[in-house]
């Protein structure tokens, strides 16, 4: 077992890392005055833009009283309360942030041309839409091309919107704030799949960290929010269906991970945590039903019309023929992690350090498990060179798999680092306009 000297230690050096190679990806486009090719705040798709609002002190009080009373409601509370309050709490931090903006901080970024909201009220025929997604995605059509979201994702994440404009939730902070409360669901599922597995405790240490810190500036805005928490129930789903032995659950997981796949061309590595929540349950049970159920919804859309595995080369095309052969591979395979870092917030690299300072540690396997899983979605993301920018938001759906890590903490480590987290938070929202 390893000593907490050891433990510590590691910490240090992953926050330094961590840190270090934020600073550097900041730095170097400026000191050497390096085009990076992304607006003017490299590594994040961000602006210089102080502001205060009216979400700033129902932000700043939320901070302090997460810093003050987080890691004793984790400890304490009982399951059921734990987990209405872990939801409760994200939610709020999540609007309060947003609300340092006004209203238009929830609504304002997906009604931008860029995102799916406005194609979503302006189409009336959804099979004949799915028909000629895949002609529309190029350069070459012209006028008819999708705007750069619709291009670069699978229309499930346009049919989400269609729903809602259908059903009369097509405004922008209507569709914002179901997209934020689907979002605030993300830790309770990665909760509910920590315990499932036999990980209570590590949940419970988890918790503060994946209720508040600065991955919440996104997500109340962007649509990988709501990838996220579909992804995280899909697993949650894997995990009871593998300890329950339940061919139920098993579907309903495929389900949720196949629609996944259909919403981000990315979301096809959550296949390596899905291993990783199988070998934690040490059950296989699940994999044939939730395979079958993931291939019917790529099928279904097949058969509808958006094949996905002809797509794909099609949006690698359109990926390169844009901004993206202009972003130096150079700088952004690790100015990718700088953004990883402000968007998991700075104490992930404790967190990642101090569970490989555990690795030996059998009774904390599932959560090793878990972290691993987050991190080689990472690294695969990152080497595959499809996410060069723009990933702040892109890897919402695997922060909270990282943040698992936190649970390795010190005790002593516990209430500084939450609030570095939410300091962390506030000054991103206040000093810069994100974007998403």
């Amino acid at each position: 077992m390893a000593s907490a000297p050891t433990v510590s230690r590691a910490a240090w050096l992953g926050l330094a890392l961590a840190i270090g190679v934020l600073a550097l990806a900041m730095a170097v486009p400026w000191a050497t005055e390096w085009a990076v090719h992304v607006r003017s705040f490299p590594p994040l798709h961000a602006e210089w833009d102080p502001r205060r609002g009216p979400g700033t002190l129902p932000a700043v009080l939320l901070a302090a009283l997460g810093v003050w009373q987080a890691g004793r409601l984790a400890a304490t509370l009982s399951w059921g309360r734990l987990l209405v309050v872990a939801y409760a709490g994200g939610l709020a931090w999540m609007l309060a942030l947003a609300y340092v903006d006004g209203q238009d901080g929830v609504g304002e970024v997906l009604e931008h041309p860029y995102e799916y909201l406005r194609t979503a009220r302006e189409t009336d025929d959804f099979p004949a839409t799915l028909r000629e997604y895949v002609d529309r995605i190029p350069f070459a059509a012209g006028d008819r091309r999708w705007p750069p979201h619709l291009a670069g994702h699978p229309p499930g994440a346009l049919a989400v919107f269609v729903v809602l404009a259908r059903v009369g939730l097509g405004g922008g902070w209507a569709a914002g704030f179901v997209v934020t409360l689907l979002a605030a669901s993300a830790a309770v599922a990665v909760l509910v799949t920590l315990r499932t597995l036999g990980a209570e405790p590590a949940a419970r240490r988890a918790a503060p960290f994946l209720v508040l810190g600065p991955a919440a500036v996104w997500q109340c805005v962007s649509a990988d929010g709501m990838f996220a928490a579909v992804a995280a129930w899909g697993m949650a789903a894997l995990a009871v269906a593998a300890v329950r032995r339940s061919w139920l659950l098993a579907v309903l997981a495929g389900l949720l991970l196949g629609y996944c796949v259909m919403m981000s061309y990315g979301l096809a590595l959550l296949g390596l945590l899905a291993v990783a929540v199988l070998v934690a349950a040490r059950s296989w049970f699940p994999l044939v039903p939730a395979v079958l159920a993931a291939l019917a919804v790529v099928l279904a859309f097949a058969a509808l019309g958006f094949v996905w595995w002809e797509a794909l080369p099609v949006v690698h095309e359109r990926y390169w023929d844009g901004v993206q052969r202009n972003r130096p591979s150079s700088y952004w395979w690790w100015g990718n992690l700088g953004a990883l870092v402000a968007s998991a917030g700075p104490v992930v690299g404790a967190g990642l350090a101090a569970a490989v300072a555990r690795v030996r540690e059998h009774g904390e396997r599932v959560a090793l498990l878990l972290v691993g899983g987050g991190a080689a979605m990472v690294l695969a993301a990152d080497a595959s060179r499809m996410s060069q920018a723009e990933v702040e938001r892109i890897w919402l759906p695997f922060v909270p798999w990282l943040l698992v890590g936190t649970a390795f903490l010190p005790e002593r480590w516990r209430r500084p680092a939450l609030a570095l987290q939410v300091v962390a938070a506030l000054v991103l929202q206040h000093l810069l306009f994100t974007g998403w």
